[in-house]
């Protein structure tokens, strides 16, 4: 009798409903938590940004189409400083992209998001690099650098076929020079 006794306590043990939903309450409270404070600190971000300017008013085109791909576009930071997020205007979203270079600029579709413009004379350069606002990718992103309103801006994307980060870093860098050179040249 004495060893069914033991056995049945050793049971009560195993089965303490009280402290698993405790346990699982408390938790679950902590999730909350942690959640409720990352989007204050994002809704924080965005009210220390709303000083930027709204962005450049999408066109139709973007002209000339010099290259078009699909991918993903990760966000937008301060140049250099690749986990300071701008989340101001949209920026800061993840989403699907189109992108078209064009001779009048960079044209981002973004379905279901806001699209963003970035035209010849804002742009500043492109490069590949492995990460930008918290985002790694071993396999490269195409980061273009551009200007907006005396703001140095990286915006990193990733295309479906990464092989051609290679032929955007040389348009795009292309295209920055020649725009540079003749806002230059008007200016003398």
């Amino acid at each position: 009798m004495k060893a069914y006794g033991a056995l049945a306590q050793e049971q009560a043990k195993v089965t303490n409903w009280p402290g698993y939903i405790g346990w699982t309450v408390g938790l679950l409270i902590v999730i909350g938590l942690i959640y409720w404070l990352m989007r204050q600190g994002w809704n924080w971000r965005r009210t220390l940004q709303s000083g930027i300017p709204p962005l450049p008013a999408v066109p139709a085109g973007a002209g000339r189409t010099i290259l078009e791909t699909s991918g993903r576009y990760h966000g937008t930071t301060t140049a250099g400083n690749w986990l300071d997020r701008v989340v101001a205007h949209g920026l800061g979203t993840r989403s699907r992209a189109d992108l078209t270079l064009g001779e009048d600029g960079l044209l981002v579709r973004r379905p279901g998001d806001v699209d963003l413009w970035i035209p010849a004379g804002h742009l500043t350069g492109a490069r590949t690099d492995s990460g930008i606002a918290g985002k790694v990718v071993p396999a490269g992103l195409l980061v273009v650098t551009w200007k907006h309103d005396g703001i140095e801006l990286d915006s990193g994307f990733r295309a479906d076929h990464p092989d051609e980060h290679a032929a955007w870093v040389e348009a795009v860098a292309q295209l920055a020079t020649r725009t540079k050179t003749k806002t230059e040249e008007a200016a003398q």
